[in-house]
């Protein structure tokens, strides 16, 4: 017997908003998608064991509602699962980067219309090893992007606030809190066979989509689809430089500047030159933990219905 679409629900996803207005939205959802079943995660890394579970136990089509954190998690899940599952997702959280990255409307009914009546695409993602926040080793999945250096700053800064005033407003605070003490930290990175390279970095992106924090254009050519990382490196900028090009970032220009350089490549390797610097991680929007990391492209191995 074919079961109902799963959702799993972020409760605190949208500042909360999802836990309040459930019951209302529960209504409008079944509207538009038709019967579904639910389950509550109830701290990090619950949806990812929820998803994980349902798609072994024949769920088929599993919805993440809630943000970034929450639709990275559930296609974790999916895909430890090792089933055919399909991630389909409900934007209501405060990041929105991996809807914008496949093109998805804002708004519930829109997006339940793309579940219901979309069409499965075959996307890729990214393999991560990591320390993690006790500095064990680690691994988990990325759809969008990974990054490390300033980025895992404001990542980790941007998430301890609770963001209270929504994504981007959130991560532009965080980002200029963070630029006060911040100082570009060295790393060794290998981008597949190419020799390694020393130098200073404000932020690697490895970037499976175009853009991360709350709609800042870091990769404006990476595709989920074509099998390749965009890697992008922001070398040793002033505090000045920084905030004077910060609307590069949103406009997606910032590609242009000399210290900025974009390389495709399908394994990226960086390891801290200083083998106690804590060079701090984000991915997908979350913190998890540092360098050093190997990261991975998996081609084609989520399917999403959009």
């Amino acid at each position: 017997m074919k079961k109902n679409p799963l959702i799993i629900v972020n409760p605190k996803s949208g500042r909360g908003t999802n836990e309040r207005q459930w019951a209302s939205l529960t209504s409008r959802i079944h509207t538009y998608l038709g019967p579904f079943d639910f389950r509550f995660t109830t701290g990090r890394g619950d949806a990812i064991h929820i998803a994980d579970e349902e798609a072994r136990n024949g769920r088929s089509l599993i919805v993440a509602c809630g943000g970034d954190g929450t639709i990275s998690e559930t296609a974790n899940g999916i895909i430890r699962s090792g089933t055919e599952a399909e991630l389909g997702v409900l934007p209501h959280g405060t990041g929105g980067d991996f809807r914008m990255t496949l093109g998805l409307p804002g708004d519930i009914k829109g997006a339940c219309e793309r579940i219901k009546n979309g069409s499965t695409h075959q996307i890729d993602v990214g393999r991560l090893k990591y320390l993690d926040r006790k500095g064990n080793e680690a691994e988990r999945f990325f759809v969008n992007t990974a990054s490390f250096g300033l980025s895992g700053r404001v990542a980790d800064r941007a998430n301890a606030s609770g963001k209270l005033l929504g994504g981007t407003v959130t991560y532009v605070a965080a980002t200029m809190r963070t630029l006060v003490s911040f100082n570009a930290p060295e790393i060794i990175l290998e981008l597949d066979d190419r020799p390694p390279v020393r130098l200073p970095v404000v932020t690697v992106a490895v970037a499976n989509g175009p853009s991360f924090g709350g709609g800042m254009k870091i990769a404006p050519g990476a595709k989920v689809d074509d099998g390749l990382f965009n890697v992008i490196v922001i070398g040793d900028l002033s505090t000045a430089t920084i905030l004077m090009n910060a609307h590069k970032l949103y406009s997606g220009t910032f590609l242009q500047m000399e210290q900025v350089s974009q390389i495709p490549a399908q394994r990226v390797k960086v390891t801290p030159v200083d083998p106690k610097a804590v060079i701090l991680l984000e991915v997908d929007g979350e913190s998890p933990g540092s360098l050093p990391a190997t990261f991975e492209i998996m081609p084609h191995a989520l399917r999403v219905r959009f």
